[in-house]
């Protein structure tokens, strides 16, 4: 699944006519679902409004051709709730929320807002964990309570942890969905039980992380190992400044998307443009400065 970034225009607007591209080439390229208005998607700086427009436009112009999950976390709750019952009737096929970010909360506020959002909106959703920008971090044991909740689904983890995998495993059922958000570790991931993941470097190469992931999904592990060796400096190197700025930058030289990215957040700097363009060309694309 393609966690993906949203085009957008040289005065900050959102670039429909780039977005629709965008689409079409993942369509093309195998990618098995499209995440919108993630982090990758710039989440953090649309307004509400916007967040639900892109999600609209997304489910609209895939039609139905593969899934659609939208992004519709919050360190609000309510606002959670605001964003969750807009995707659910634009027809998105599951929601994937955030854990809150900025406000800390413990385990049990954790608990007690998924389990409150799930409650509210009748739509599958899928926890999402990343401690490195939320600054809180959910624990497996709660991730396993609130696998007990009827519409939550499953989790993306993105702890880069590959031993979460087990602790998660032995005490949720066999139909919760544990998905990697790190892709320098998928592979290991879904080896270790994973059922997939969400992808930044799918952006770029879909057909060859789609690959990746079909070898790993088979218990083919060298054959996912050897396929994914030639993404390894992406997987890294995509996160040379926060995400998305570097893989926004990896898209405009495929002349897929511009470079605009909104404050607080600025195009890749200088110094790190050869250091993309390298993995960009490690991974077998054929781009020049």
């Amino acid at each position: 699944m393609v966690a993906l970034v949203t085009p957008m225009l040289e005065d900050g607007s959102v670039d429909f006519e780039s977005l629709e591209k965008l689409i079409a080439f993942h369509i093309e390229s195998k990618t098995d679902a499209i995440v919108a208005m993630g982090t990758t998607g710039e989440s953090a700086t649309l307004d509400v409004t916007e967040h639900c427009e892109v999600v609209r436009f997304v489910v609209d112009k895939v039609n139905g051709r593969i899934p659609v999950i939208a992004g519709t976390g919050a360190n609000s709750t309510s606002e959670a709730i605001q964003l969750t019952a807009c995707a659910k009737e634009a027809g998105v096929d599951a929601c994937l929320l955030v854990t809150p970010y900025y406000n800390k909360p413990t385990q049990e506020g954790l608990f007690l807002h998924h389990q409150k959002i799930a409650e509210t909106v009748d739509i599958p959703q899928i926890l999402y964990n990343v401690p490195g920008r939320t600054a809180v971090d959910m624990l497996p044991e709660t991730v396993i309570r609130l696998s007990k909740v009827n519409n939550i689904i499953g989790v993306k983890e993105a702890t880069g942890e590959v031993e979460r995998v087990a602790l998660i495993k032995a005490g949720v059922d066999s139909q919760f969905d544990l998905y990697t958000g790190d892709d320098a570790t998928a592979v290991d991931f879904i080896l270790a039980g994973g059922h997939g993941g969400i992808s930044v470097t799918a952006n770029v190469v879909p057909q060859q992380v789609h690959d990746v992931y079909e070898a790993a999904l088979a218990g083919n592990a060298e054959q996912a190992h050897a396929l994914d060796r030639p993404l390894q400096a992406l997987h890294r190197d995509l996160f040379i400044e926060s995400n998305p700025i570097p893989v926004k930058w990896a898209l405009s030289k495929m002349e897929l998307v511009g470079e605009m990215i909104r404050m607080p957040l600025t195009p890749l700097s200088k110094a790190c443009h050869p250091i993309v363009l390298k993995a960009l060309q490690d991974a077998g694309l054929d781009l020049s400065e």
